[in-house]
Formats: C-alpha cells, sequence, structure tokens
C-alpha cells in the first residue's frame, strides 16, 4: 500500500496500489470534489483478499493530483474522464474492472461505450443514466434539502484555516447520507484526511462542477457488453432509486443490488461484506 505520483500526458495523478498485481486490476473511480481516501483503504484491502489488484486514485484537483485555479479548470469532462486510461497505459494494463461512484459512474460509462476494450466489468455506484432528474428526464428530482445546498450554498471557509476547512467538508457530505444515520466520527477522519494531503481544497470543491462537457450517451448504454453491477442506496438523496433501476434496464445483463438506508456516498463500512461479495462476483464473469 504505496501511494506515488505519476506524470502522464502532462497530468500528474496520485495513485495507491493493494494486493498482488499479477491479480486481475480493479480501479476505483470517485465521484466529484472527492479524492480517493473515500475508498477506506480497509475497503480496497477486503477486495484486494478476494484476489484483486486494486488501484485507487487522486481525480485531477483532488488529493495529491495536479491542481488548477478554483473555479477555472483547465481540462474539459472528458480529460476528466479520460484520466483512467492514462493510468492503466502507465501501469501497463490492458483492461480493467471499473468501479464508479456518482461522476464516477459517469466516467465508467462514458468508458464502457467509448473504450469498450479497455473495460473488463462495471460497477456504478449511485449513478444514473440521465443525471439528477427532471421532468425531462422522466427520472425523479434530487431532494428539497440537497436541492437547497446549490440554491443557497454555505459561505466558503477561510481556506487558510485547517479546522475550518475540515469542518466546511464535513458539512458538505451531510446532506447526502440516508437513513443509516451520519456517522461523524468515520467522515471526520476522512475529511481530516484529505484537507491535510490535498494541495488545494477549494478547487477539490468546485472544480469538477463547473467542467466543460459531460457525459450524454444514455442513448449508447444499449450497446454495453461488459458485466455490469449497479450498486444503489434506497435512501440517495441526490438520484433516488428509480435512477438506479433505470440503469439496471438499460444495460444489457445488468444486475441491481440495493444498499438498504445507503444515501449518496460510497458504501459505508456496514454495507461492505455485501458491497464487497458483489463487486467481487460480477468482476468475476470477466
Amino acid at each position: 500500500m504505496t501511494e506515488s505520483v505519476v506524470a502522464v500526458d502532462g497530468v500528474d495523478l496520485c495513485i495507491e496500489e493493494f494486493g498482488d498485481a499479477a491479480d486481475p486490476p480493479l480501479l476505483l473511480i470517485a465521484g466529484g470534489g472527492q479524492s480517493m481516501v473515500w475508498w477506506d483503504r480497509e475497503f480496497c484491502a477486503r477486495l484486494a483478499a478476494g484476489g484483486r489488484h486494486v488501484v485507487r486514485y487522486d481525480h485531477r484537483d483532488t488529493g495529491r493530483s495536479t491542481t488548477t485555479p478554483a473555479g477555472r479548470p483547465t481540462y474539459t469532462f472528458a480529460d476528466l474522464a479520460t484520466d483512467p486510461l492514462r493510468l492503466l497505459d502507465h501501469l501497463g494494463v490492458e483492461r480493467a474492472h471499473m468501479v464508479g461512484m456518482s461522476l464516477g459512474g459517469g466516467i465508467v460509462q462514458h468508458l464502457a461505450v467509448e473504450h469498450a476494450d479497455r473495460v473488463a466489468s462495471l460497477v456504478l455506484i449511485a449513478s444514473s443514466p440521465a443525471g439528477p432528474g427532471g421532468a425531462d428526464s422522466g427520472l425523479p428530482p434530487m431532494s428539497p434539502a440537497v436541492a437547497a445546498t446549490f440554491a443557497d450554498p454555505d459561505p466558503e471557509p477561510d481556506w487558510t484555516d485547517r479546522e475550518a476547512v475540515i469542518a466546511y467538508r464535513i458539512a458538505v457530505e451531510r446532506p447526502y447520507v440516508g437513513t443509516l444515520g451520519f456517522d461523524e466520527q468515520r467522515v471526520r477522519r476522512l475529511s481530516t484526511l484529505e484537507v491535510d494531503r490535498t494541495t488545494d481544497m477549494a478547487a477539490s470543491l468546485t472544480n469538477h462542477f463547473v467542467l466543460e462537457g459531460g457525459w450524454s450517451g444514455r442513448r449508447h448504454l444499449s450497446g454495453i457488453s461488459a458485466p455490469a453491477l449497479v450498486l444503489h442506496g434506497t435512501a440517495d438523496p441526490l438520484l433516488p432509486l428509480p435512477h438506479g433501476r433505470a440503469l439496471a434496464r438499460e444495460i444489457p445483463g445488468a444486475r441491481l443490488v440495493t444498499l438498504p438506508g445507503v444515501g449518496h456516498e460510497i458504501p459505508p463500512p456496514p454495507l461492505w461484506d455485501l458491497v464487497v461479495s458483489e463487486v467481487l462476483a460480477v468482476t468475476a464473469l470477466a
């Protein structure tokens, strides 16, 4: 379990590997504004113990990867979405199993359609074929509480005040939890770790949400042939469960597994036994 920063196509990306490099590669792709720390090390170790070479990484503008000015990213969604391919090329890997949460799920969908030869299987967590919904998508919108965070966001902290930034990072997560409740101790631990290893938290929590472009390939999902698993929380306030059901319907052969009480979040520890079992099962199919 060693972090390293690799330079690929003029971009620095921080990665960490778990398990035997001879095992099938499994790439974990976090959500918007999330560094790799939200994939807990223990969770990664459990997947590695199941015979997978697990790789987690910091998106651009998160953690120790390349940073651009807050509010003015110098890259597009397409650049962010093809960073996994840059990492696979660096690792000498032709095809990998890919697990993506939220924005990461959009990235995995994009890769499964546009670069199908690089995707051995796909796991989509808290994802959607159409984004946060609205009348034109046929899928339900986000909850009023989450919508309020976009319409009337909390004031930004003093980015030079470590404790204030940690408190702000914790507050960012709170509206997205489900009925399992908010694990303050765990979220504080991960938020602190993220703040302490991130070059620019203002850029980290801003830039992914102002990128040009985005995933809009819903009509192509029916062409995906790789084994697919959809994991979706029953209490997701950003992308309610019908988004996960729609995604599973539109990808041929996809299996939907609901996560009781989980919100819009990387699955928390109470669900790890179920999630690890399901991920190992789908990645054994290819």
